[in-house]
């Protein structure tokens, strides 16, 4: 109370501060303080239905109904269910759910649960506090439906039974009253009460139990409550009286008998043996076991104690055991025994596949070994019987190997066909033996067979052909490519080396070029080449291998050069002499286009590299002439007047197009000018002389006539050759088959200096029927390959090639067919091959009888002797060493060995009779002795003998009986047998039992003649006397030495259960902290039973009188121990009370009482509810606003209860609290979005436990906005550029303001403000985006008229009311050059002529006229610069670059021309600069009249002469060009012609014309619809390539113009390329002609520079047109 009112005061403290804020939060603090005392407690029994009333709140409380609607009045209980619900438009309080009181309580009482109603404005809190009252709605129960007990009939009076306790959910008067026994002569009833109220009973014997007469007795307890009306619960009790042991198990047979195949699987049932044991309880409980005097051997049967089956343990095999004889032994509790005898008869099945022994495999083997060779031998057994053991043995697959047997299940493995390591290289050979047996079994041997290689391929390149381009001026060593040849023999044979074959390439040999890498085929160049001198070349690579002897194969390797640009062009016209001066002329009549000349140019490189362009470097007036940049055309770009100069000279540049460019230069002279006088009068003085016209008049006329008829003739001449031959094919053919040249089949030289020694040809006609099958060719018949010429060879050869002998190819398919023959019947080839064989076989068969038999003791010493073979076997000692003797014994251990020096065996292993044959008696193994050469086979037996070395011996170390104190006198007890290794008189004769006072032996024979013993009770035991007996049992053997062997017998003599368990206290008292983990140590209850074996064995387990509630605790059955099975709460249940029964194994209980106190820990953390919260709040909200109410609790009590609660961080949030643990959240700082819009407030709730737990709450506040705040724009001054001449709507700039508020606060408009310039709105110039701010221009500047202009801007937020800003807008125009210059004076009229007259008498620097003009741009567009631009004598006059004055530049002489005519350009300084001209004309003289005799014109009278000469010329240039190229033509046909005589065959045999025979019909019913003939002839010279075909890409194969295509066909084709190549023959001539000096100097000197221009220009064309036909030639 104290804390409390401290709290009140410092909280009302507050009110002296003097703010709104502070007096407000000091008013709702007393508030909510003072509400908070009013408390109401209410009463109502359980189980009330929904909707019940429980009380009026509001008139309890004394509130109105009003103030619960306008409160918000509700209830408040945290994560507890709500029973109760407030009606707030009745003030009553009414049930939500259903409430149990047992649910909601348990047992305590009384039992009450409580809730807080909340109202706000202001806020208030009332607790209410609501009691359940019992009602007896609950019967006492049972947790077991029965009580069932086991109590021995030999149970002393007084013994104590607890009973289960019963259980009633009510309390008070309604709870648990009285136990009630059901009547009976045995059992009496008393009732206890425990600490804690509740209320156990016990059952008592007072008179003793008869199991005869009363085996089974059923009572029932009743359970009765105090309520009304009274409530009972009721359980059946079931006692079972157990017997005493005094009765043994008996068997119902003597001897059970079975039978069970073998390899039965796993748990198969076989027999199950019975006994049974008249007692009750556990000792009449019957337990199965082997007789440990005659168990089973190996572990293949097992026995299930409880049942008797017998099962099967693991598979057993017939072949080593067919009958098992064992003894099986019944057991009770008590330790009284019975045995019977079990035999079980195995069935044989066919469990065995066949054995394959490898007895020889040789691998690898070379793949030239004949057919018919052995590779290896193998023998086939199998382990079973009859038809089972009968095997049948075969080879699996496609392997070129077949079996050859015997009689006596041996096998050779014998090769059938040849070997080819290149098609398989190594294979599995998988022999498979299969038995007779249903369902037959069988198994696969795998060998794997290597065939080692021969050296019988020759290497093949990967390509028919290769190609590679290098570029020219390589350095020497540069790579060019890798070819690749690959052998498919193996190693040696295998290893390829290339040599480059030895030829010339112009005169010089190949190795001077190129060079190959002899490992890996890499060639490189061995010099550097000149795309100009060699463009290509072909040679020759061989690959050959590293076999003996050595195989090869050639490809061909063709290598272009790739041209590089390191040639500069070459000018070929105009020529640039040293001599006289050479102009064009033009015309000053010439109109714009007008042709000039042309400059022609080479370039020797080839390509782009060859491309050339020109340009126009240098002119007189750059404004007259142009030149084209692909043809070097030179032309007039205006029309040409008489003020230009006479003399012009340009300066040319011929630039190529390769990387880095080449070019050369030429200047061209030219004349304007109407006249050939004029020229001579510009540039030389000379006279015409009139004879010299004449006479080259007449030679131009007679050239012109004789080469004309030359030319004709030449042209008829050709014509009538052509038609002729065509009517002879007419006649000859009448088909559109072309003529095949045939030429005799001579090819090959008569030396015979190939692989082949004599004339070969392969001729091979196909028809169209040839596409329903693929051309094939035989494999080569020896070593050497002959090879034929590819189908992709030269089209060339492939038309001249053929064939005509038949007789190889008649060879070829003989010896096909006899190698099908011979593979398909070997067997009758009358071959060495085959004899041997033959041979082989025979001897195989008959050597296989001779048998010998030894007889040796066991563990004879190794190398001991066992025997002469060969001189039992009558065997020479060589021949067992040319036979390789060995001995044979598949996958047994190999005891003997064969001596082949000396023909003995002797021991090589260790001999143990016992190992190797167990029981079995005559023990002996068996043998093969294998000889090859001829193979020989001699089985040998060897018997081994027994000697005594094996004492009897007993499987376990000793022997244990546990035998009542009750047992019976005369029970019998059987021992374990020994075993002995030995037979016969060596093997276990006799048993002795040590003297003793209790057991007698007897011993026994079983039938399979083994001997166990029994021992019998001839005097009752007891235990008090003797507990435990101590005998030995002797087992002796009838050897010499005798050996005997011991086992111990361990007796002990079992207790009855005469004493109960007793616990060392009656009451065990512990603690355990809550929440201590699963496993934690309680405490250890401890009981002992005096009484020995099972009786004195105790067990523990919680009393069913009174057991813990809840499951929280588990007791091990064996020790004692309680241990925590699952976490406890403090708070829910602090102390346990219960009882712990300890039983033993005759069913004797003691009971003793367990408490068990909770120690308090901090594990609960606080909780934090949430009463209210709001979200968002303004930002304009006052400081000290109530945000949210939280109420915090803690589970826990004391420290541990106490909370503490605070904010954390920095939010501007406070808490302020009351005494009941409710907080208030209030801001202690105003609120501003915009600098933080929405932040966490995180709550912490922290109790006072060690150590402390805490709890966080984080709230999300967002704050919400007000629009406080206006745009603002982000430059406070905004200036931009425009260039005059605008397009409207042109983008000037963008204006950009921000809002630092949010939605419809934050949008921004932009609005351009009304202002005027110039007398004009400023919408009129400029527009604005309103959404943007982008500003664009509303028309088109001008600089001249509008510089710059100001404008002012606006932005208006969309709050409400709206917020804006200012901000100034300054646009300037810039000036653009769009304005020339204006000429003001001289002025340019177009009447008469006026000229500046300058004195003869003129000095240097003579003023002749100034030249004045302005510019309406500003600034430096503005800038005027003066350039004289054309000029009748340079020399003479400059023009002022910055004034425009005209002055003199030397001294005016009489020898100067008195008409003068100067073009001035006047340029301004712009980007881009515009310019305009003025003509100036200046007359020379001293007096007017002097000029006007100049000014005026004359004509000339000799222009007839001059155009006849022209085209005199011009004629003669074109005959002569066609004639010489005619002539050209037909000598290279005749050429070409004889030369490729000569390369197709190097005889002087004529040659026929062949057609090849229509072999198809003419309706074209296959597939293709013509006739289709395929042809290939092959020289001898063919066998440096393979021959290939591709596969058809379908049904029918259609062949199309291609190297390897008709040679019909490709004779017209070549007769077409011979004409083409006999015209570009005749142009490179004239090219040749063109190219020389004598005729440039003729061209440039004596015909007319037009004339020659227009020549070479008709050259330059032609070769164009060459160059471009070449190219759809390659």
């Amino acid at each position: 109370m104290a804390f409390g009112l401290f709290k009140r005061v410092t909280s009302l403290e507050a009110c002296f501060v003097p703010s709104i804020q502070a007096v407000s939060s000091c008013i709702f603090l007393m508030l909510f303080l003072i509400q908070v005392d009013a408390q109401i407690r209410y009463s109502i029994p359980e189980e009330m239905r929904k909707g019940s009333l429980i009380g009026n709140v509001a008139q309890d409380l004394g509130l109105d109904i009003k103030r619960l609607r306008s409160g918000r009045a509700r209830i408040v209980t945290g994560e507890n269910v709500q029973y109760a619900e407030l009606k707030t438009d009745k003030g009553t309080l009414v049930v939500n759910e259903r409430i149990d009181r047992e649910q909601l309580c348990g047992d305590v009482t009384p039992c009450s649960f409580t809730f807080e109603i909340l109202l706000e404005n202001p806020m208030e809190l009332h607790p209410v506090t609501i009691e359940v009252l019992d009602v007896n709605d609950n019967a006492p129960t049972f947790e077991s439906k029965q009580l069932d007990f086991e109590i021995s009939e030999a149970r002393m009076i007084g013994s104590r039974f607890d009973l289960e306790a019963a259980r009633d959910a009510d309390v008070g008067e309604n709870g648990l009253q009285n136990y009630i026994l059901s009547p009976n002569d045995n059992f009496a009833l008393k009732q206890h009460v425990n600490p804690d109220g509740t209320k156990y009973s016990v059952m008592v014997l007072q008179n003793a139990l008869d199991r005869e007469t009363q085996p089974r007795l059923n009572l029932k307890l009743v359970a009765v409550d105090g309520g009304s009306p009274q409530r009972s619960g009721t359980v059946n009790i079931n006692i079972v009286v157990l017997d005493n042991n005094d009765n043994a198990p008996v068997f119902n047979q003597s001897i059970y008998k079975a039978s069970v195949t073998e390899n039965s699987p796993k748990g198969t049932h076989v027999v199950t043996v019975n006994a049974t044991d008249i007692d009750m309880g556990a000792n009449g409980k019957v337990t199965y076991s082997f007789s440990k005097s005659k168990s089973p051997k190996g572990d293949y049967f097992k026995i299930s104690q409880t049942t008797g089956a017998i099962l099967v343990e693991k598979s057993m095999d017939f072949e080593k055991d067919n009958k098992f004889e064992f003894r099986v032994e019944a057991k009770d509790q008590g330790g009284l025994t019975d045995t019977c005898e079990v035999e079980i008869h195995i069935i044989d099945v066919n469990d065995n596949a066949p054995i394959i022994n490898v007895m020889s495999f040789t691998s690898p083997v070379s793949e030239d070994s004949p057919v018919g060779t052995t590779i290896g031998i193998i023998n086939v057994k199998d382990l079973d019987s009859g038809e089972n053991g009968q095997v049948r043995c075969a080879v699996e697959g496609s392997a070129p190997v077949e079996l050859k047997s015997n009689v006596r299940n041996y096998y050779a493995l014998v090769t059938n066909a040849p070997f080819d390591r290149e098609s398989l290289s190594e294979f599995n050979i998988t022999v498979i033996a299969s038995d007779s047996g249903k369902p037959p079994l069988s198994v696969a041997k795998t060998f794997h067979l290597k065939v080692s290689d021969v050296n019988d391929n020759p290497p093949v390149f990967t390509r028919a052909l290769y190609d590679a381009t290098i570029t020219e001026n390589n350095s020497p060593s540069h790579y060019v490519l890798s070819v690749t040849a690959k052998d498919p023999d193996e190693n040696q044979n295998a290893r390829v080396s290339y040599i480059l074959e030895e030829c010339a390439i112009g005169g010089s040999p190949v190795s001077g070029y190129i060079s190959i890498n002899s490992e890996n085929g890499v060639i490189s160049a061995a010099r550097s080449f000149d795309y100009e001198q060699t463009k290509e070349f072909v040679c020759v690579i061989k690959a050959q291998d590293g076999g003996s002897p050595p195989l090869s194969s050639n490809v061909t390797v063709k290598i272009l050069v790739q041209d590089q640009n390191d040639n500069a062009p070459q000018v070929l016209y105009p020529v640039q002499t040293g001599g006289s001066l050479v102009a064009e002329m033009v015309p000053r009549s010439a109109d714009v286009g007008y042709l000039v000349t042309k400059v022609v140019a080479v370039d020797v490189d080839s390509g782009q590299n060859a491309w050339l362009s020109y340009k126009l470097q240098k002119a007189a007036d750059r404004a007259l002439f142009e030149v084209g940049s692909q043809n070097g055309e030179i032309r007039t770009i205006r029309q040409v007047t008489d003020k230009d100069a006479v003399k012009q000279r340009l300066t040319v540049i011929v630039e190529d197009n390769g990387q880095p460019s080449r070019s050369a230069t030429v200047i061209v002279n030219v004349a304007v000018a109407d006249s050939f006088p004029e020229v001579l009068s510009e540039f030389t003085d000379f006279t015409h002389d009139k004879e010299y016209n004449d006479n080259l008049t007449f030679y131009l006329v007679l050239a012109l006539a004789v080469v004309s008829f030359l030319f004709i003739t030449c042209v008829v001449v050709i014509i009538s050759v052509k038609i002729y031959r065509w009517r002879q094919s007419r006649i000859l053919y009448h088909s559109n088959l072309p003529v095949i040249p045939y030429y005799p089949p001579r090819y090959s030289d008569t030396l015979g200096t190939g692989t082949l020694p004599h004339v070969y040809n392969y001729d091979t006609c196909r028809t169209t029927d040839s596409r329903k099958s693929d051309i094939k060719y035989m494999q080569p018949m020896s070593q050497s390959l002959v090879s034929v010429d590819d189908v992709g060879a030269d089209s060339a050869q492939n038309g001249h090639q053929r064939s005509a002998n038949s007789t190889l190819s008649f060879f070829i398919m003989a010896f096909g067919l006899f190698k099908r023959v011979t593979s398909l019947e070997a067997c009758f080839v009358p071959s060495i091959q085959a004899v041997s064989s033959c041979i082989f076989l025979m001897l195989f068969l008959i050597q296989v009888d001779a048998q010998i038999r030894y007889s040796i003791p066991e563990e004879m010493r190794k190398g001991s002797l066992i025997g002469n073979v060969a001189q039992d076997l009558g065997l020479d000692i060589k021949r067992l060493r040319s036979g390789r003797a060995r001995i044979v014994t598949g996958e047994n251990v190999q005891y003997a060995e064969l001596k082949t020096d000396k023909g003995t065996l002797v021991v090589n292993e260790r001999i143990d009779r016992e190992q190797l044959c167990g029981d079995v008696t005559p023990c002996s193994f068996t043998f093969e002795i294998l000889l090859e050469n001829p193979m020989e086979l001699h089985p040998v037996t060897i018997e081994v003998l027994d000697v005594n070395d094996n004492a009897p011996t007993f499987q376990s170390k000793q022997l244990d009986f546990e035998i009542g104190e009750t047992a019976i006198i005369g029970s019998r007890f059987d021992l374990e047998a020994a075993r002995d290794a030995d037979v016969g008189e060596n093997g276990l004769q006799n048993y002795i039992l040590t003297p003793n006072d209790n057991f007698a032996l007897k011993q026994h024979v079983n039938p399979d003649g083994t001997k166990y013993s029994v021992m019998v009770l001839q005097n009752a035991l007891d235990r008090e006397t003797h507990p435990r007996l101590n005998l030995k049992l002797v087992a002796v053997d009838g050897g010499s030495p005798q050996r005997s062997g011991t086992v111990n017998i361990n007796i002990i003599v079992l207790d009855a259960n005469d004493n109960a368990p007793v616990f060392n206290q009656s009451i065990y008292k512990a603690s355990v902290t809550e929440n201590s983990p699963k496993g934690t140590h309680v405490v250890t209850v401890n009981a002992t039973d005096i009484d020995m074996g099972a009786y004195g064995k105790v067990t523990y387990s919680f009393s069913k009188s009174k057991p813990p509630k809840g499951d929280y605790f588990k007791i091990n059955q064996t020790t004692g121990t309680i241990l925590v099975e699952k976490s406890m709460d403090f708070e829910k249940d602090n102390k346990f009370e219960f009882r712990v029964e300890a039983k033993d194994q005759g069913g004797l209980t003691d009971t003793c009482e367990v408490e068990i106190h909770i120690i308090d820990v901090n594990d609960n953390a606080p909780i934090i509810n949430v009463m209210s919260f709001t979200s968002p709040v303004s930002e304009d909200s006052p400081v000290g606003t109530t945000i949210g109410i939280i109420n915090v609790k803690d589970l826990d009590s004391g420290e541990n209860g106490q909370v503490r609660c605070a904010v954390e961080g920095s939010a501007p949030v406070e808490l302020k609290s009351n005494v009941r643990n409710y907080y208030a959240l209030v801001t202690n700082a105003p609120f501003d979005r915009e600098s933080l819009s929405e932040f966490n407030i995180t709550v912490i709730a922290s109790d006072s436990g060690k150590p402390p737990l805490s709890a966080a709450k984080t709230f999300n506040l967002k704050v919400s906005d007000v629009n406080d705040n206006p745009p603002v724009f982000t430059r406070a001054l905004y200036d931009a550029t425009i260039t005059e001449n605008n397009s409207p709507s042109h983008y000037v700039l963008s204006v950009t303001a921000k809002d630092p508020d949010e939605n419809q606060n934050a949008r921004v408009s932009y609005i351009l403000e009304e202002c005027a310039i110039g007398g004009s709105p400023v919408s009129g110039y400029i527009s604005i985006n309103s959404e943007n701010g982008v500003i664009s221009a509303a028309r088109s500047f001008d600089y001249e008229q509008t510089k710059e202009f100001v404008c002012v801007i606006k932005a208006q937020d969309g709050g409400s009311p709206p917020l804006s800003s200012n901000v100034t807008v300054k646009i300037l125009v810039q000036d653009q050059n769009d304005n020339a210059p204006q000429v003001l004076y001289p002025v340019q009229t177009g009447g008469s002529l006026v000229a500046e007259m300058v004195p003869r008498s003129a000095d240097v620097g003579y003023l002749v006229t100034k030249v004045v003009a302005v510019d309406v741009d500003s600034g430096q567009n503005a800038w005027l610069s003066y350039k004289l631009q054309k000029a009748a004598d340079r020399a003479l006059f400059e023009v002022g670059s910055q004034n425009g004055e005209i002055r003199t530049i030397r001294q005016v002489t009489d020898k100067d021309a008195v008409k003068q005519r100067l073009t001035v350009i006047v340029e301004d300084n712009g980007q881009p600069s515009r310019s305009a001209t003025v003509i100036v004309n200046v007359a020379v003289a001293d007096s007017f009249p002097e000029v006007l005799s100049e000014f005026t014109d004359f004509t000339h009278d000799k222009e007839y002469n001059d155009n006849l000469t022209f085209y005199l010329v011009l004629a003669l240039a074109v005959v002569s060009f066609l004639f010489i190229t005619c002539v050209v033509v037909i000598i290279s046909v005749k050429i070409y012609r004889w030369r490729q005589s000569r390369i197709l065959y190097h005889s002087n045999l004529p040659v026929i014309p062949y057609y090849p025979p229509r072999y198809s019909d003419t309706l074209g019913t296959g597939t293709l619809p013509h006739v289709y003939n395929y042809d290939t002839c092959r020289t001898t010279d063919s066998r440096k390539s393979d021959i290939k075909y591709m596969q058809p890409m379908s049904q029918s194969l259609v062949s199309v113009d291609d190297v390897g295509a008709d040679s019909a066909q490709n004779g017209h084709q070549r007769s077409a390329n011979s004409t083409l190549w006999l015209i570009v023959s005749g142009f490179v001539l004239i090219v040749t002609l063109l190219s020389c000096e004598s005729f440039r100097a003729f061209c440039g000197s004596v015909l007319f520079p037009p004339i020659t221009a227009f020549c070479l220009e008709e050259h330059s064309g032609f070769s164009v047109r060459l160059h471009l036909y070449n190219t759809d030639i390659t």
